[in-house]
């Protein structure tokens, strides 16, 4: 495994481990290109409905030459002084940002006296730049804008709000974890749970699109493959990271039909990032375990469905197209069966209602399914 890319760059060439790469997060990197796949993905797909007339564009205004306004000042402040304030703290700490880079900038400390100076260079050099380009009288500009004009917008709010999302989920999927340490539970940068990132970036975007009086629906459907193909990238780097998204205990005996690799059957996931498992013999290193017995690599599992399901979304939208909406549900039907499936070979805390055992997961996978159908 790869926790980091100092352990990538030592099984491709060798280098030591646990050095300056250290910072450079294995699921962190697979995660922002995640988040890239899926606005990629978004833009084309919005775009090819608006060149078939499915969406009509708006008429907005913009105004060029105007002094910067004080909004604009503050918020430029506001990211200055952030960027200061965490940099310039991770610069100072960088052998705990090599071990545990989550702890160094999801934490509350900093360097104050970076984040004011980095707050008015920012605020500064705004300021100054739109002086330069201030006109007599501003020009203004009525412009068509499109759904697909706006994926930065709609991006940012998915990543942001599906993040806060899947760590609710996680919270209240391990409540005596937030009890036992409230502060580090919610501050921790692992614990993400999917599912809570879906629908809070659902109810996120869907709110965003009304307000711009965008037509939810054929965006939806847009959304579909770039969800499930982004969320296949996301699940390959849980597996890259071993960051404990991995299946039940398999100690069975490969069936006589398996032709794959044996580490697809059952896998130990060496230098995992949770450091579970035993210690490696001969390894010195900041990671240095492995499961004993191995365990279903699900996470490669969900990847290999969510490029299928992608591909079969992708291939059968324009089938589908006179019916606003069908592609997302046919997404919601195929997220359903494969996150419930998935499930019974996956470690999960476990819930149990009238005589029922089953785990967060699997009751949402069936709500999505219903929903889908």
């Amino acid at each position: 495994m790869y926790p980091d890319l100092s352990y990538l760059f030592h099984g491709l060439f060798g280098t030591p481990v646990d050095n300056w790469l250290s910072i450079f997060k294995t699921f962190g990197l697979l995660l922002v290109l995640a988040i890239l796949s899926a606005a990629l993905i978004l833009h084309r797909e919005l775009k090819i409905k608006a060149e078939k007339g499915v969406f009509q564009p708006a008429k907005v205004k913009f105004e060029y030459g105007k002094p910067a306004g004080r909004g604009e000042l503050l918020s430029n402040a506001l990211w200055g002084f952030i960027l200061g304030y965490k940099g310039f703290y991770a610069i100072q700490n960088m052998e705990l940002l090599k071990k545990d880079a989550a702890e160094v900038l999801l934490s509350m400390d900093g360097t104050w006296w970076a984040g004011i100076a980095m707050a008015a260079i920012f605020a500064g050099g705004r300021y100054w730049e739109a002086k330069k380009k201030a006109l007599p009288e501003p020009r203004v500009e009525i412009k068509d804008i499109y759904p697909h004009d706006r994926i930065g917008d709609i991006t940012m709010i998915a990543a942001i709000s599906g993040v806060v999302g899947a760590k609710v989920f996680a919270i209240v999927e391990d409540i005596p974890a937030l009890l036992k340490d409230p502060v580090g539970t919610i501050f921790s940068g692992g614990g993400l749970a999917i599912y809570g990132g879906l629908i809070f970036g659902f109810l996120a975007v869907t709110f965003y699109l009304r307000r711009k009086k965008i037509p939810v629906l054929p965006v939806l459907d847009a959304v579909a493959p770039a969800l499930i193909i982004a969320y296949g990238v996301g699940r390959l780097g849980c597996h890259l990271a071993g960051d404990g998204d991995w299946g039940i205990v398999n100690t069975m005996p490969q069936p006589g039909w398996w032709v794959l690799p044996d580490w697809l059957w059952a896998y130990d996931y060496p230098h995992n990032v949770l450091n579970e498992g035993v210690l490696i013999e001969g390894f010195d290193g900041r990671y240095s375990h492995r499961l004993s017995p191995p365990v279903f690599p699900t996470p490669v599992y969900e990847t290999i469905a969510a490029f299928l399901i992608g591909g079969i979304l992708l291939g059968i939208r324009n089938k589908v197209a006179a019916w606003p909406g069908m592609l997302f549900f046919i997404y919601l039907i195929f997220n359903g069966i494969e996150r419930f499936l998935i499930e019974k070979i996956r470690v999960n805390p476990e819930y149990t209602d009238f005589g029922i055992t089953y785990t967060q997961a699997e009751f949402i996978a069936v709500v999505l399914f219903l929903i889908g159908v």
